[in-house]
């Protein structure tokens, strides 16, 4: 009971905070268009470009890594007669950049997931579970094709690849305007994700606050989209007259203001500087996780500290030389050469 009271707390607070950013834009946005059309989506773009290579240098770029710590659960390269996983366990850079690939992708670790269960015996039973794979592809590549379909917005002409995406995501022709189908796929996996995060006991032990916000706050981005798109229908091209002026610093204030454009653009610009600082800055961390990107040679090679202090081998010899007295006294056989009277020497 206790740890379902704090899930609701802590799911609770994510909601009031995504609904708290929403009601201010919405409501007080119209009235300080010069706030929340030119100063936050520049803070927030800054906040970004600078947020980013300062996790990727100044933190995860000077994480030692002297070793080779890669995950793998494939047979390692070893002698020629046995065979290797050369996608799941490389040796080589090709390999590396073959398991990132699919890692990235595909999101291949997340199809080795596996749900946990105890039997009326009290054994532990583990079984394939793909719909976190599944809700993984469905949330990544839904958030990749909408970025794309935006960037109509942001070009004068409109790119073939932009326009092409915008074609193939409408292909189904459904209502007017045509019905974008990663829109929807947007919404219903987060929500998915969210109703998982709420209902396995595991996962909703570990959620904080942190972990419900950025998905309330995905909702509510893809929510207010579609919503100007079916229902409020803002002019299109004073929103593309906006966006191009932001982006070449030369910022003007609509005529028109639109308090859910205002809202739905603001929370992108939260999204946008709360990336660096959460845990969605995986996108960038990825590339430089160790456990991922190194290469698992430690049968081939000798792996040392390089920056160990210098030590001096000390030879066994030394070793039983100073000790010889205390070894004798003890029954324990030395292997320098036999002394004088002491039968005990070998």
């Amino acid at each position: 009971m206790n740890a379902l009271v704090n899930a609701g707390v802590n799911a609770g607070l994510a909601l009031a905070a995504v609904a708290a950013l929403f009601a201010i834009a919405f409501f007080i946005g119209p009235h300080a268009p010069a706030v929340f059309y030119i100063a936050i989506p520049y803070a927030s773009m800054l906040i970004f470009l600078l947020g980013i290579p300062y996790q990727l240098v100044f933190k995860w770029g000077k994480a030692p890594v002297p070793f080779p710590i890669a995950t793998t659960c494939g047979q390692q390269k070893s002698l020629s007669w046995i065979n290797s996983s050369r996608s799941e366990n490389p040796s080589s850079r090709a390999g590396v950049i073959l398991r990132m690939a699919l890692g990235i992708l595909l999101f291949r670790s997340l199809l080795r997931t596996t749900n946990s269960t105890t039997s009326q015996k009290q054994q532990s039973l583990f079984t394939f579970g793909p719909l976190l794979w599944i809700l993984a592809v469905l949330l990544h590549y839904s958030i990749l094709i909408v970025s794309i379909r935006h960037l109509r917005f942001f070009f004068e002409p409109v790119p073939s690849v932009v326009l092409f995406v915008q074609y193939f995501d409408s292909f189904f022709d459904i209502a007017t305007p045509a019905l974008n189908i990663s829109g929807v796929v947007l919404i219903l996996a987060s929500i998915s994700l969210l109703i998982r995060r709420l209902l396995d006991r595991n996962v909703r032990y570990i959620s904080l606050p942190s972990d419900y916000f950025p998905l309330f706050l995905i909702i509510a981005i893809a929510s207010t989209g579609v919503f100007m798109r079916y229902f409020a229908n803002p002019d299109a091209t004073s929103v593309k007259d906006l966006v191009i002026s932001i982006v070449s610093f030369r910022p003007l204030i609509p005529s028109q203001l639109e308090p859910m454009l205002t809202a739905h653009i603001f929370l992108v610009c939260v999204l946008i500087a709360y990336l660096p600082f959460s845990k969605l800055s995986h996108m960038a961390g990825v590339f430089l996780s160790p456990t991922r990107n190194m290469r698992c040679n430690t049968r081939e090679y000798r792996h040392i500290n390089p920056w160990n202090a210098p030590t001096r081998q000390r030879p066994y010899s030394d070793y039983e030389n100073e000790f010889r007295e205390t070894m004798l006294q003890c029954d324990l056989p030395v292997d320098s050469e036999k002394q004088e009277g002491d039968p005990r020497s070998v």
